[in-house]
């Protein structure tokens, strides 16, 4: 097991773990969480040795291979399969033992050889590695490139496959997700649930730490703390530590406050002096306890678009592509204010075009594009945080944008995004890849767009971070156009789905777990795909025709049998819990403004009365959704489960 026993953690003057004690069994797989800058990625460095504690010790077992994912991948000649193999090191000290045994006859070390190429599968590591490289992605073409020829984002992959090739003991993954597609996502999800040793993870997808991992270590104010559970499981945990925290807070701040009464009161009176010395020293002694900060960093909203055409923007028979040649075809879309459309596809199969082609970035080959009046698009993609100016600051970045506006107002908009204090005015050169899709956010959102072209905005963005956005988006007014491997994001920003295959942009009916089942079928399709011969062709009937699609489809009608009786209450049911949300936060500031003693003088006295009224409102609100919700999960549990 991994064994931390009161080790503590610099780096520089900066001090990130203090006197952390805990253990880690085999086959855990736990989410590295905390906020950045917190010691997550020195953490890594440690257990892979490029770290040393300041105290204590760490102990992992001497025999145990640890794999992570290489930063960097330099631009070789080798083809991809071979540089994915290449990540299981016994293997390939085997394989060229193996050459050198045959070229010199040695015939007992020959076999010797081929006992422990199968004793670790090395007959089936090209087709393990073929595998891995399909998961994410790659396509049998591919394979066979060398790995300078592939861009970044595909390089990372590549990385990827590689620490998965390896067969470790331990494995340490920082932000698998970043520059996957949903498919890979999903694909990934399955292969680490199965991964028999130590996962170790950093992550900032919930749905996919949730589907993953079975425990949490949480560092905070130099404090690491390990939670049993998924993410969800920290999240109710956390929150209920918290509360506890904060009520024993207030209490101990009610006997701090009736000490320091007492004390001031008695110090000075003879008879009461050694009483008064004794509660200074039971001051002193007391252990403060901090009160619970639970509230994030991040807070902003999207402003109001200035104008909402309807439609804001039409495709019809548009065809789309490259050189002249074609990638989608015939595409017909109507964008309405409000709507909010998550696009669903295999990689490759146009959703990046489909986003171009919307955001103006590439011209249509044919068909008509119509515009509303004073459309405003905000479009966000990665390649965009190459267009940021890195030798000025977030302010001079603001006031170069709108120079009209107050420099404080400016200020106070970028502190909404956390860029606060000195932050605000330096300059963007060193800022992390997460700093920088925070600020290309903010400059987007104040232009107050009325349709959002999102391409992976929550690449680099953290739990805290991708939560705000999610926030803004559901208050947005404007239409929304949304590609992203995030499905906390997708599932609570988008209203619909549509789904680019095959050259076509069509309405998906279903949600994200339909198209896991479609991603699935189509994968057993190519699987499966029948030799087709003229004679074939010839005798297939049409009944056999149906067979071949049979297996998608009757999944399919089954499953929508169960759908169609369960979407509108799940719908109604995420309405009201997002109404209760919104109901019990406004409540909770409202109490709070109840508490407040100016509210209760005379010139305050209409606020006073709008404020009781409001309050009656909420709580009837909330009685009465909160009753509606136990109906529905009634109704819900009546219902056959979806498989």
């Amino acid at each position: 097991m991994i064994q931390f026993k009161n080790l503590s953690l610099t780096r520089g003057i900066k001090v990130l773990l203090h006197a952390a004690t805990f253990q880690l069994h085999p086959g855990h797989k736990v989410g590295l969480i905390g906020a950045n800058g917190a010691g997550k990625s020195s953490l890594f460095a440690l257990l892979r040795g490029e770290l040393q504690p300041e105290k204590g010790d760490l102990e992992i077992p001497p025999s145990w291979v640890i794999a992570h994912v290489a930063q960097e991948t330099p631009s070789l000649g080798l083809p991809a399969l071979e540089f994915t193999l290449d990540g299981d090191e016994e293997l390939r000290q085997v394989e060229n033992a193996l050459m050198a045994a045959e070229a010199n006859h040695e015939g007992e070390k020959i076999a010797e050889l081929h006992h422990r190429l199968s004793d670790i599968e090395g007959y089936s590591a090209k087709a393990r590695a073929s595998a891995l490289l399909d998961g994410l992605g790659f396509s049998q073409a591919d394979l066979a490139r060398p790995v300078s020829d592939f861009s970044g984002g595909w390089r990372v992959r590549l990385n990827l496959a590689r620490a998965l090739m390896c067969r470790s003991d331990l494995l340490l993954l920082d932000e698998p997700t970043n520059h996957l597609d949903l498919d890979a996502v999903i694909w990934l999800e399955g292969w680490l649930r199965e991964y028999r040793g130590t996962l170790l993870m950093i992550s900032h997808d919930r749905d996919f730490l949730d589907a993953v991992i079975d425990n949490v270590l949480h560092i905070e104010q130099q404090t690491i703390t390990l939670y049993r559970g998924g993410y969800s499981d920290f999240e109710r945990q956390r929150a209920e530590k918290l509360a506890l925290q904060q009520a024993m807070f207030e209490k101990q701040q009610r006997k701090v406050a009736h000490l320091h009464s007492y004390i001031d009161r008695f110090r000075v009176q003879a008879t009461k002096a050694r009483q008064a010395q004794s509660r200074i020293k039971a001051l002193e002694r007391m252990e403060m306890i901090s009160a619970a900060h639970v509230d994030s960093q991040f807070s902003f909203e999207f402003r109001a678009p200035l104008a909402a055409p309807d439609p804001l923007l039409v495709l019809d028979d548009v065809d789309a592509g490259y050189s002249e040649k074609a990638i989608l075809n015939k595409v017909v879309l109507a964008i309405r204010p409000g709507e909010r459309i998550g696009l669903l596809g295999k990689n490759g199969a146009g959703k990046s075009t489909l986003i171009k082609l919307l955001a103006k970035e590439l011209k249509a080959l044919s068909g008509k594009r119509v515009e509303g009046k004073d459309l405003n698009i905000g479009y966000f993609a990665q390649h965009q945080l190459e267009q940021l100016r890195l030798h000025e600051s977030p302010l001079q970045h603001m006031l170069r944008l709108d120079p009209n506006t107050r420099e404080q107002e400016h200020l106070n908009y970028l502190g909404g995004f956390d860029f606060k204090g000195d932050m605000a005015r330096s300059s963007i050169e060193n800022f992390s890849g997460g700093e920088k899709s925070r600020l290309a956010l903010a400059l987007l959102i104040w232009t107050r767009p009325n349709l959002l072209l999102l391409d992976e905005p929550t690449n680099h963005l953290d739990l805290e971070m991708r939560h705000a956005l999610t926030l803004a988006l559901q208050d947005y007014q404007g239409g929304v156009i949304l590609v992203s491997h995030d499905r906390a994001l997708l599932k609570a920003s988008c209203d619909n789905f549509v789904l680019v295959a095959g050259g076509k942009v069509e309405a998906f009916d279903g949600d994200l777990d339909d198209y896991k089942l479609w991603l699935a079928t189509q994968k057993n399709g190519q699987k499966n795909r029948p030799i087709e011969t003229d004679t074939l062709q010839a005798n297939t009937s049409e009944a056999s025709k149906v067979e071949v699609k049979g297996s998608y489809v009757q999944q399919k009608q089954e499953r929508q049998i169960r759908i169609l009786a369960r979407r509108p209450l799940l719908k109604e049911t995420e309405q009201l819990e997002k109404s209760l949300e919104k109901y019990q936060a406004e409540k909770v500031n409202l109490d709070a403004r109840a508490g407040e003693a100016d509210l209760y003088e005379q010139q305050n006295k209409v606020e006073l009365q709008a404020l009781l009224k409001r309050q009656a409102e909420l709580t009837t609100a909330i009685d009465d959704a909160e009753m509606r919700w136990l109906e529905l999960h009634e109704q819900l549990e009546t219902l056959p489960e979806i498989n």
